[in-house]
Parts: C-alpha cells; structure tokens; sequence
C-alpha cells in the first residue's frame, strides 16, 4: 500500500463515498455569541465571514435555493461533482432551537443529491438538545461537525475575542464523543502573539483528544475583519509563506496520522483578502509542503509516534505517493 505524506480529507471523501463528493457552502443565517453580547461583542478579530461564504452577500436566499444554485456552478464548471456535502458554514450553525435547527438541515437534505450535512459552530453552542438532534441526524446522512478552537492559550483566546475557553472546548469535545459524533476542529497559525512554540503546544494538547479531523490555517486577514485595522498600521506581522510550510509541517509531524487533514491553509487570494498574499494557488503550495516532507524524510504523525513510547529508530519514515498530490 501506498503511504502518503499526511492523511487527507479528500482521500476520505473516496473511501466513504462511492460517489466524487462536493461541500456547498450555505449561509441559513445563523449569528454567533461573541458577535451580539451574550458572550462578547464585534466577533472574532480575525473573521469577515464575506472572504469564505460566497453567500454572505446581498438578500439572503433559501437553503433549498442555496443549494441548487451551488450544484449548478460545481457542475457547470465541470468538476465532476456527483453528490454534494450541505456546508452550513457561515457564522454559529447551531445557534438556535432544535426546532429551527432541524428544520435548516432537513431543507437541505431534502435535495436528492445532498448526501451529508457538515455543521460548523463553537463549544459554548452545543447545549444538550442540539447534541441530540445531531445525534438523531447521523443516523439517516453523514455528519461532520466541525467545532472552531484556534488555540489552547486563553490569553490568545481572549486577545481574539473567541469569549470561550479552551476548558469549553475540552468539555464540548467529550460531550460529543459521548454521543459518537464525527468532529474536526479548527487551529490558526501564526494567531497575534504567538511564536512556534506556542503554536506547537496547541497541536500538542489537540493531538490526543478523541477527534477525528483538523483543518489547520495560517492567518490571513480580510479587509473588513478587525485585525485589518492593526495590520494596516503595522501593529501585526504575518507569517512568510516560507515559515507557514514550516509550521505546517511542524503541526503534521505532531498530530497522529489517523486524523484527517479537513484544510491545509486558509483564503489565498480572493477580493475580500488584504493580507498575505503570498501569489500561489493552492495546488502549489500543497506541491511546497509535501516538498518539504520529502527534504525531511518524515510525515503526518511521526513525531506524535515518538512521543507514544516508539522507538525513534522503529518508526517508518513515509514514501512519497505513488500518484498525483491529493487536494485536501
């Protein structure tokens, strides 16, 4: 068998699915805790939801509409879209009654070719109920929770306005799995006042927790986020291009290679994006870390193996893959 470099989602995708599967990002017009004063304010310094929800923008459409007009630009773009992942992305997707929530998501699987449901939210947003609607749901489609963190320092936490703990998290982690509930989480590299070692301890503390996948981001500000405004008075660095391949690498080489790798970087280049702009796509910037897998001779989970108790010696470095790069 063939060994790749890190574990990536779209590898899973083909493995679950009989079917070349799409996510849909949809907007249902949710709101989040930290933007209207029950937890906080304003939001997270680092967040326009307009820079990744192509929904954000203009008289907000029904989820079946959403959806139907997703299917058609997959298609007409000829991606070879057969069955489609419903993606309720923008802000908290679990912020409301069971009743509203259940009604969202049943729209949207009620289209034929809608196969699953990923749901992104926050820890301090999965009361009792919601976790049992969602327990109820995975049994009849594929569920994806997607729950955010970014960070295990509650000073970072706070200095971004998350208003949530990385207790919450902990605790919200094991009320899903109680239920077997499928969950990723969210990590930002290069998030203000981080250095590597920093970055290094969040992946550490992550690495062992009963999740399933990562989606791993360097920071890029979009030009109506708050963080825009320190970036444009010189208040903020951002990380290199070079030194987020280092980092990533870094993160891979500590998570275990059973999680699978949802997202290797954030936005890159759309209008709504200030900074950085590196000028590659993502299919070269794949190509650049798996370059550096190869000039390191390592992988996804060799160091979390290491500090399991393997022998250093005993562990199997990785052979680049027998085929093209795998997209995540």
């Amino acid at each position: 068998m063939p060994r790749y470099y890190y574990n990536a989602y779209s590898r899973a995708l083909k493995e679950r699915f009989p079917w070349k599967v799409y996510k849909l990002p949809l907007d249902a017009g949710f709101n989040c805790p930290n933007r209207d004063g029950r937890v906080a304010f304003g939001g997270c310094t680092f967040c326009s939801n307009a820079s990744f929800s192509p929904n954000s923008g203009g008289p907000l459409k029904s989820i079946r509409e959403q959806v139907e007009e997703g299917i058609a630009v997959y298609r007409k773009r000829r991606f070879g879209g057969e069955k489609f992942i419903a993606y309720f992305q923008a802000f908290t997707n679990t912020d409301a009654p069971p009743a509203r929530l259940a009604s969202i998501y049943d729209e949207a699987l009620s289209h034929p070719d809608v196969v699953g449901l990923a749901i992104a939210t926050r820890p301090d947003s999965l009361p009792e109920p919601v976790l049992d609607l969602l327990s109820d749901l995975q049994k009849r489609t594929a569920l994806f929770l997607e729950v955010g963190l970014q960070s295990i320092h509650d000073e970072t936490l706070r200095r971004v306005n998350r208003g949530h703990t990385f207790a919450d998290f902990v605790s919200a982690v094991a009320r899903i799995k109680e239920r077997g509930l499928y969950l990723s989480t969210h990590l930002i590299l290069g998030l203000p006042g981080e250095d590597r070692g920093m970055m290094m301890a969040t992946v550490e503390r992550v690495a062992p927790l009963p999740i399933d996948a990562v989606k791993l981001t360097h920071l890029y500000i979009p030009k109506q986020a708050p963080l825009a405004q320190a970036y444009r008075r010189g208040a903020l660095s951002l990380l290199t291009l070079s030194d987020y391949i280092q980092r990533v690498c870094d993160a891979l080489e500590r998570l275990p290679e059973r999680l699978i790798i949802e997202r290797l970087m954030g936005e890159l280049d759309g209008e709504d994006i200030l900074a950085p702009r590196w000028g590659k796509h993502k299919g070269e910037i794949l190509e650049m870390i798996e370059a550096e897998f190869a000039r390191r001779g390592t992988c996804q989970g060799i160091l979390f193996r290491e500090r399991q108790g393997c022998d250093p010696a005993q562990v199997q470095r990785c052979i680049p893959p027998m085929t093209a790069p795998i997209k995540s």
